[in-house]
């Protein structure tokens, strides 16, 4: 089946930058996105930017939505719950869904909800969108990995491939999308935090020596620990391929737990050091660097 009509759940620097980019290929009105209707009567009259551009993609509430093609979710994990809710109004026979939340646990919750025939495993990883105001800018588009989980419904990976590949989305197909997800969480555990606890930007987590690379490295070695407790092997080599990502990006740039900073907002601590901390826990593996990251995040949270 081929997607015509995308409705994203989720009008943050991820999914403006995605939007953006489809609604550019498949033209006008092929893309929404979608709020449930309470957030809509607060948000509907955002003048939101992008590059510097008026974003023309139309925002409606779940009350007026229609069934869509494909649904993306782009929230921060925060809202995930209200999210499945909101996605009732576009998800039809037919529709496939892809996460691009960060973590290893949203898919599981939507496919509780509406299948794991139409739902794929995703990340999304290499981009340098910055959301601060109204303003989004980014210089990299970063690419999409995704891959079937043990359920999905054979054609539901093709359908997304080619409405990435109509839009110009940099992806890959992955054999292992289990082990690239928690490749990315290692990498979300180390800089996100790290950044946010540090006030810190691309460019400073990775000075030679400096505080912020010993924390962000301790901080990704643990996942690593828990990782392979779980049966994910995760590696050195892995390791270093996540700080050479960064390492290619907008140093003055800056994650999303960073951004949540900066704008006052909840960040993601639970989806990041609260998993690592918990399966930790679990498993009979000590994660101090976590921990410390953990209540340091809240404390900064508590003066918001």
């Amino acid at each position: 089946m081929r997607i015509q009509k995308v409705a994203i759940i989720g009008k943050g620097a991820v999914g403006l930058l995605y939007g953006s980019m489809i609604e550019r290929a498949l033209g006008p009105g092929a893309v929404e996105f979608v709020m449930d209707d309470e957030r809509f009567a607060r948000h509907a009259a955002d003048a939101v930017t992008v590059n510097g551009e008026k974003c023309a993609i139309a925002t409606v509430p779940a009350s007026r939505a229609r069934v869509a093609d494909a649904v993306i979710l782009t929230i921060k994990t925060t809202g995930l719950a209200a999210a499945l809710d909101t996605m009732a109004a576009v998800v039809g026979p037919q529709t496939r869904i892809a996460s691009l939340c960060n973590g290893i646990r949203s898919e599981k919750a939507i496919a509780e909800r509406y299948g794991w025939e139409r739902t794929v495993l995703s990340v999304a990883q290499g981009m340098d969108a910055v959301f601060i105001g109204d303003a989004m800018t980014y210089a990299h588009t970063g690419e999409i990995r995704f891959g079937a989980a043990e359920g999905t419904a054979p054609g539901v990976v093709e359908d997304l491939a080619d409405l990435y590949a109509r839009a110009g989305i940099s992806h890959t197909v992955e054999v292992d999308i289990v082990r690239r997800m928690w490749t990315k969480l290692m990498l979300n555990v180390g800089v996100n935090q790290t950044c946010m606890v540090y006030g810190g930007t691309y460019g400073t987590v990775l000075e030679p020596g400096g505080e912020q690379m010993r924390c962000f490295a301790a901080a990704m070695r643990e996942v690593r620990a828990v990782a392979e407790a779980e049966g994910v092997l995760l590696t050195e080599a892995d390791l270093s391929q996540m700080v050479a990502l960064m390492a290619g990006l907008d140093p003055d740039g800056m994650p999303s737990m960073a951004q949540d900073r900066v704008n006052g907002k909840r960040t993601e601590v639970e989806e990041f050091a609260g998993t690592i901390r918990e399966l930790g826990r679990a498993h009979g593996i000590l994660t101090p660097t976590n921990d410390w990251l953990y209540e340091r995040v809240r404390q900064i949270e508590a003066g918001f």
